[in-house]
């Protein structure tokens, strides 16, 4: 088991004061067998009201509505969790499933629909193109070495690049220029996974890498593909890794663009563009007391 502790720091700076409107925040992982959290704090200002929920993926959702204005946001998280998930590999797949191409149970299917749809339809021929050096129509494979060849061939052969814009490059833009951030890896392997017909999803979340200098973290992005027998199985396709204990799932989604860990907007009487700045550090405490869990 591996104790995780985690401080998440977003500040929005403008130019005047601003009337902030509704946020809706993604902070707080999703628990499990693997994730269990001891303690979460979250500190907001300037003056609101916070509402918790779960959405339509059951992501703990907390929106903050505000009482003031102000020329300034800061949404502070503080979360400690428990990662049980130290064998990412140990798992099996359904016999049906071991080799591609396999279909998914009819009752299954029902459910799986939306993340087995191609959200960027219009990039199928340079999906398709790209895919035939893993696999072609007729071939018979193992899936998991399918996914694992998809996945590597990404973390490897692909320049990462740290973007601040919001939402995602297209796979043929990333393909085009075979280079993008997290968040764009992603996409790519989920849209690959789509074109074959396997189920998958976007997870925004956090990485714990311990060779971070302070305050060089950041949020970060991957995907599940759904296999029988297994479930839903992380692959990280920034580091070509199944994901494991170094992985903390916030928020799923069947699109990319739908789970920023932030998100909102302002009134102002000038037009003008806010100053964000993230603060993202994932500390291993393992060695450390634990704490009465909430």
């Amino acid at each position: 088991m591996r104790r995780l502790q985690i401080s998440h720091l977003t500040t929005y700076e403008y130019a005047d004061t601003v009337t902030l409107l509704p946020h809706r925040l993604l902070l707080r992982p999703r628990e499990g067998h693997e994730i269990r959290i001891e303690s979460a704090e979250l500190i907001i200002a300037p003056a609101h009201q916070l509402q918790w929920q779960r959405d339509v993926y059951d992501n703990a959702v907390a929106e903050a509505t505000f009482t003031q204005r102000d020329k300034r946001l800061s949404i502070e998280s503080h979360l400690t969790l428990q990662h049980y998930d130290s064998h990412p590999l140990n798992f099996l797949v359904a016999d049906y499933a071991v080799r591609f191409p396999f279909q998914y149970d009819a009752a299954e299917l029902i459910d799986l629909g939306p993340y087995l749809t191609t959200i960027f339809t219009q990039d199928k021929l340079q999906l398709s193109q790209w895919l035939r050096q893993f696999w072609i129509p007729g071939q018979v494979v193992e899936t998991y070495l399918l996914l694992e060849w998809i996945n590597k061939a990404i973390a490897t052969g692909f320049t990462y690049q740290q973007r601040e814009e919001p939402g995602v490059q297209s796979p043929a833009t990333t393909l085009a220029h075979y280079a993008g951030s997290c968040r764009d890896f992603a996409t790519l392997f989920i849209e690959a996974c789509h074109y074959l017909g396997l189920a998958a999803r976007f997870v925004s979340g956090y990485q714990y890498s311990p060779g971070l200098m302070k305050g060089q973290g950041s949020t970060h992005a991957w995907s599940e593909v759904y296999l029988p027998g297994a479930g839903w199985k992380g692959f990280d396709s920034t580091t070509g890794e199944v994901v494991g204990n170094n992985h903390i799932a916030l928020a799923v989604s069947r699109h990319p663009e739908l789970v920023p860990p932030v998100s909102g907007s302002f009134i102002a009487a000038t037009d003008q563009t806010p100053v964000m700045h993230v603060m993202v550090e994932v500390t291993d405490i393992s060695a450390m007391p634990l704490a009465h869990a909430l």
